[in-house]
């Protein structure tokens, strides 16, 4: 009887609950908690990457050597991620705003996502130099046997070239305009048909830069009506960029994954 007693006194004062239970119970919330504190940041991260849909809003310098001449670009101006790297490449793809000449930020965003906002873009290539003459060099010695009538008037004080059929330039047509001193302007546009929408990149031309650089520029044909001061605006920017000394040590050249756009 007394034994008896013992042993439910000694059940009695047992703790409901084990010491090694509330051990794994502590152990299982710290690891919850831990857990959700990473999801978080994790989940901030990713959001924001979304939110940048592969922009970046950094204004970081990236330098960049092509061919012979070294740059010095901010990232946000960069178009894809994988360019956004110091070092040695064998192009270089921007975009910026008209008119302001900036690169991607999040007050901006619109502007660069939205396609009834992203006729105020031009797109810049960058490479090095292939060909001795830019498009405007190119004119008298190649574009001007493969036109066919006669000059027509065309938008903003240009002068319109229609190509022949079969030259490779269906539809598209040459636009130019003297410049004192200067070759003539020159820039191709596909331009749209009556009643037809321009793309953000309907027009383009190539000037050379620095010490061997190519630099092609694509814009919408909205803006021709800007054409000499967006002429001159890229020609200071890409200036503006170009840093003195020696270009990057010979790395291995990065590829890109952009495609390289006709001339």
């Amino acid at each position: 009887m007394e034994a008896t007693r013992t042993a439910k006194e000694t059940e009695d004062q047992a703790p409901l609950v084990s010491v090694r239970f509330l051990i794994i119970l502590t152990a299982a919330v710290t690891a919850l908690a831990l857990l959700s504190l990473a999801i978080s940041l994790l989940g901030d991260r990713i959001g924001e990457r979304w939110s940048l849909a592969g922009h970046s809003a950094s204004a970081e310098p990236v330098d960049v050597s092509i061919g012979l001449d070294r740059l010095r670009v901010p990232s946000n101006a960069i178009r894809f991620e994988d360019q956004r790297r110091s070092g040695r490449s064998e192009r270089l793809d921007l975009f910026v705003l008209w008119p302001e000449m900036t690169g991607y930020s999040r007050e901006n965003r619109r502007r660069f996502d939205d396609l009834a906002h992203a006729k105020s873009l031009i797109f810049l290539q960058l490479s090095q130099s292939t060909m001795s003459r830019d498009m405007s060099g190119r004119v008298d010695p190649i574009y001007s046997h493969l036109f066919t009538g006669t000059p027509e008037s065309g938008p903003f004080g240009l002068s319109l070239h229609r190509f022949r059929a079969g030259t490779g330039y269906d539809r598209e047509v040459l636009l130019t305009a003297p410049r004192p001193g200067q070759a003539d302007y020159a820039v191709r546009c596909l331009l749209p048909e009556p009643g037809d929408l321009p793309s953000n990149s309907d027009c383009q031309r190539d000037i050379h830069a620095g010490r061997d650089l190519t630099v092609l520029y694509r814009f919408s044909s909205e803006l021709l009506s800007d054409w000499q001061q967006i002429d001159k605006a890229i020609e200071v920017y890409i200036r503006d960029r170009i840093v003195s000394g020696p270009t990057s040590p010979n790395l291995p050249m990065r590829g890109n994954s952009a495609t390289k756009d006709s001339l």
